[in-house]
């Protein structure tokens, strides 16, 4: 309460602070006095169901294999116990994933693949809205991807997961795997998926900063695995990035 206490504020926000925490818990904190239990219910109901429905549309799948009742109990959790850092309700599904991070304390009921899952599920709203492609460089479309320095679209997520978490689905037994996947918006506005191998999404990683050629970022991979004839990568790497140039991860190079 910014350092005050209940007793110390004035009786409009004080009825304020219990309102609205009841709101956030109702199975927990008493209903303030002088509110009828019905009109109360009705105020339940509606913050519940709209910050609902704004996961449902963010976290279809983690819901699916939750089932009702976990999902709706980490829901519940969710908003009685966070405190959101934005008012915009777009931004509801960053607050989650940030719940689910750094603040909850799951049940041996919950699957241990639930972050990463929902991870998978958030990252795709995020490059669907983001504006970072609005001011590219200058960039050659059909440059030497080898010789020159690729440009990677910067609507993109080069992703590693305990998990393969593309495939989950209800009543499915998930065995760990380390799993690479390549996120990113074409040209078409559409969010698309790839999986990747580790020395893939390595590579990817390597030319991100936009510093290296493509040869020498292959030099550099060959360096990291111990490869002993780095020229033996150069057809891998180049096979590699065309097919990211047809698919739109990569734009051209650098001019």
């Amino acid at each position: 309460m910014f350092g005050m206490c209940m007793d110390e504020l004035p009786s409009f926000q004080a009825f304020q602070y219990a309102f609205a925490a009841h709101i956030r818990d109702p199975k927990n904190v008493k209903r303030p006095q002088g509110v009828p239990a019905r009109r109360m219910a009705v105020y339940n109901e509606l913050l519940h169901s709209n910050i609902e429905s704004f996961l449902l549309s963010c976290f279809p799948v983690l819901r699916k294999v939750l089932g009702s009742r976990k999902w709706a109990r980490l829901v519940r959790a969710f908003i009685a116990e966070h405190r959101s850092n934005t008012p915009y309700f777009r931004q509801i599904s960053d607050e989650f994933l940030r719940f689910l991070q750094n603040e909850w304390q799951p049940d041996d009921s919950y699957p241990n693949y639930l972050l990463d899952l929902a991870h998978y599920e958030w990252i795709e709203l995020v490059l669907s809205v983001s504006n970072h492609d609005e001011h590219l460089p200058v960039f050659d479309a059909q440059g030497d991807l080898l010789d020159g320095r690729p440009l990677l679209t910067p609507v993109l997520a080069n992703l590693a997961y305990r998990y393969p978490v593309h495939c989950i689905k209800p009543r499915m037994k998930v065995v760990g795997k380390p799993t690479y996947l390549l996120v990113f918006r074409n040209a078409a506005l559409q969010v698309r998926f790839m999986e990747q191998s580790g020395v893939s999404a390595r590579l990817l990683a390597l030319l991100e900063g936009g510093g290296l050629t493509g040869r020498q970022a292959v030099e550099q991979l060959a360096l990291e695995l111990g490869h002993p004839n780095p020229a033996q990568l150069i057809g891998f790497a180049r096979e590699y990035l065309e097919e990211l140039r047809a698919a739109g991860v990569v734009l051209g190079t650098q001019c």
